[in-house]
């Protein structure tokens, strides 16, 4: 797991085929999301992709 600089958050990346699942966990809250994206996508796009996710989800349970 990596911790990125997004306010505690842990991104996960697993590569599946020509995929790859992103689950990202807010340590705060323990909200919980994951994505999947292309493997051809850099890592940059999907760590991006999956803090906005993020963010949705835990404003959208507020």
């Amino acid at each position: 797991m990596q911790k990125t600089p997004e306010d505690g958050v842990l991104l996960e990346f697993r590569r599946v085929g020509n995929a790859v699942k992103v689950s990202a966990i807010d340590q705060n809250t323990g909200t919980e999301i994951s994505i999947v994206g292309p493997y051809t996508a850099g890592k940059t796009e999907l760590t991006r992709t999956a803090i906005q996710k993020l963010k949705y989800v835990m404003a959208k349970n507020n």
